[in-house]
């Protein structure tokens, strides 16, 4: 097979050296922003990513960047990246109400409020000298509004919640520079307490345990046993939320003191259909909550509350369609070096993790399947239907057997040697791939063979986790499709594109 990708229009090289093609500017605007946490990546830094982003903005279409700020906070449940978005459309846009109906849509807390303001002023304090200006006092009159709109959406325990003497910019500044009109008499008073400094004390778990713990205690067990009482309350009163229950498991492990009933309750919100869906966790939370657990030892409680979690990642499965007894599908993630970086600079988590974490996702509604994890070589892993957290666990302990490169070809040309026929190919990856044998051969020449000698009518996904603006694949031909992000309404894309639409169209369609 040749290579034939460096001679076709459009084709450059990735950050491997390795042939790929340029993204339209939409779909690159697309990728860097649903798969973007504001952390380091292995190939481009915060600051490149967030110019790069401001620079895609500048020239696109306002109605689809307040589109994509949108669906990257209600459908992908990011929160810093939609206010990024926010703020460089009031940049580049005025003459309507676009931005501030955008900012409506995303402010989703009350401490986003603070966050979209110091944003703001964040990109927009430098001067032409490159000294700092304050620019708050020239809050542009759409972020105003749509902010003013927002401050109608919370209740005091929601703004007290967020009222931290931390912020750059507290909850008071915010009320003074947005002038909200309270919509009732009791809002207003809520108000006249921003400003007056006097919002009630929040009840908060974390200010629970805080208080306990300025307390002095005569023994350590007597302080082991009253942290212990305190949990069980958190847990047995429904005060803890699903994400600070789903993120506290090691420190209730902790206490061997906790009840079994307290234990049980802990696990029955955990596995419970509703609540997952619900808490709209992105999937790896629930990885990283199993490991976690397993790190600690396996004990009767780890083992109710691993299968706790493994009920929980079923119930995020349940909602991706299109896979029948007859749908043939080829899952490969990539385990590559550059995979191993963290979402974030706090994370245990790395792209390596949700590659897999995602492919057992589908590996769980797929009938008719074989896995996989590619780097130097491809290596099929017959995986079962169940137990995905197990599953991606023995998967990454699997890490270096297939070689850290990226030679994400070598999956279908397995498939041309052996004539296997798929209906779908998917791959989880962060898109950089390289040949580390040769330069005689690509995925892009392989999946040409492919569709020309054994399976004409596959399609080949490719599940892009990084946003660095390059496909290894053409993407305007040869039934190649991509779709970017963590969570698991990627595979609502997946479906749109079964229908016959794109990521890009669906993203269109959201009114604002």
């Amino acid at each position: 097979m040749k290579c034939d990708t460096l001679s076709q229009a459009g084709s450059i090289l990735n950050h491997e050296g390795g042939p790929a093609w340029r993204m339209t500017k939409e779909m690159e605007l697309y990728t860097a922003v649903v798969t973007s946490a504001l952390s380091p990546m292995t190939y481009e830094g915060v600051d490149s990513r967030i110019q790069r982003i401001a620079e895609l903005i500048e020239r696109r279409d306002p109605k689809f960047v307040a589109q994509l700020a949108v669906y990257a906070r209600t459908q992908m449940n990011l929160r810093a990246i939609p206010l990024l978005l926010a703020v460089e459309l009031a940049k580049n846009h005025s003459g309507d109400s676009l931005v501030s109906r955008t900012i409506e849509r995303i402010v989703l807390r009350a401490d986003e409020i603070m966050e979209l303001l110091a944003c703001y002023q964040w990109r927009n304090c430098a001067s032409a000298e490159g000294m700092p200006q304050k620019k708050l006092a020239r809050l542009s009159h759409q972020v105003q509004s749509g902010l003013q709109s927002a401050f109608n959406r919370f209740d005091e325990y929601q703004f007290a919640k967020y009222d931290s003497s931390s912020r750059s910019i507290k909850l008071r500044d915010a009320l003074f520079l947005t002038h909200p009109k309270a919509k009732d008499a009791k809002q207003q008073e809520i108000f006249d307490k921003i400003a007056q400094k006097n919002l009630a004390t929040p009840y908060t778990w974390e200010v629970e345990l805080s208080t306990l713990g300025q307390q002095e205690f005569a023994t350590e067990e007597i302080k082991q046993n009253a942290f212990a009482r305190k949990w069980e309350e958190l847990i047995l009163s429904g005060r803890l939320g699903y994400m600070a229950l789903l993120r506290n498991l090691r420190n209730i492990l902790a206490y061997p003191q906790i009840s079994d009933e307290a234990i049980e309750a802990v696990c029955r919100r955990l596995s419970s259909k509703e609540e997952v869906l619900k808490s709209r966790q992105f999937p790896f939370r629930f990885y990283a909550a199993y490991e976690e657990i397993r790190r600690l030892g396996i004990t009767d409680r780890s083992k109710k509350l691993v299968s706790a979690l493994e009920q929980a990642a079923l119930h995020s499965a349940e909602n991706i369609e299109g896979f029948s007894e007859n749908t043939r599908v080829v899952i490969a993630s990539d385990t590559s070096g550059s995979m191993m970086t963290r979402v974030s600079q706090m994370s245990s988590v790395y792209l390596y993790d949700i590659g897999l974490m995602l492919s057992m996702l589908l590996n769980n509604r797929c009938k008719n399947v074989t896995t996989g994890i590619f780097g130097d070589i491809w290596v099929k892993v017959d995986m079962p239907k169940t137990n995905i957290l197990e599953n991606v666990l023995q998967l990454h302990r699997m890490e270096g057997r297939a070689g850290f490169s990226t030679n994400g070809f070598k999956v279908i040309t397995d498939l041309i040697k052996n004539k296997t026929v798929a209906d779908k190919v998917m791959m989880f990856t962060d898109c950089q791939m390289w040949n580390s044998c040769d330069s005689s051969s690509s995925l892009a020449s392989a999946w040409m063979q492919y569709k020309r000698e054994v399976a004409p009518q596959a399609k080949l996904y490719i599940f892009d986790l990084a946003g660095y603006g390059e496909s290894p694949v053409s993407l305007e031909k040869n039934a190649v499709y991509l779709i970017a992000g963590w969570s698991d309404k990627i595979f609502d894309v997946l479906k749109a594109i079964d229908e016959g639409e794109s990521a890009l169209e669906m993203i269109r369609k959201i009114e604002i």
